[in-house]
């Protein structure tokens, strides 16, 4: 399962509809999603490890290269109302073919066995 932060200055607003876009484009995507997360760029900063992928505006990229260092894959947007964009982000990180292939690989293995 994929779990995604959404970060902005304040963490309240902004970050509230980047996580409602965020749920609309995984389901649109059909991915399993374990949590999806908003708050501050200074809280995000603090918990992003604990993520798969971070959303943030592109201006607070550098933030998070803590994060990236272990894996962690960070989308900078310009615009953070886009789903265009969120969705565009999540196929370049790859992870949504790695959760799609897990689901088939469960599904395989029922059949199978």
């Amino acid at each position: 399962m994929l779990n995604i932060l959404a970060c902005c200055v304040n963490g309240s607003g902004t970050s509230l509809m980047m996580k409602i876009n965020l749920e609309k484009v995984v389901q649109s995507l059909n991915v399993d999603v374990g949590k999806i997360h908003h708050c501050t760029l200074t809280d995000g900063k603090e918990i992003a490890k604990d993520y798969d992928v971070v959303f943030c505006p592109l201006y607070f990229v550098d933030m998070f290269k803590d994060a990236e260092s272990s894996g962690v894959h960070i989308i900078g947007l310009k615009n953070l109302m886009s789903k265009k964009e969120m969705e565009e982000g999540l196929i370049e990180t790859g992870k949504i073919w790695e959760n799609k292939r897990r689901k088939l690989d469960k599904k395989l293995d029922k059949i199978v066995n």
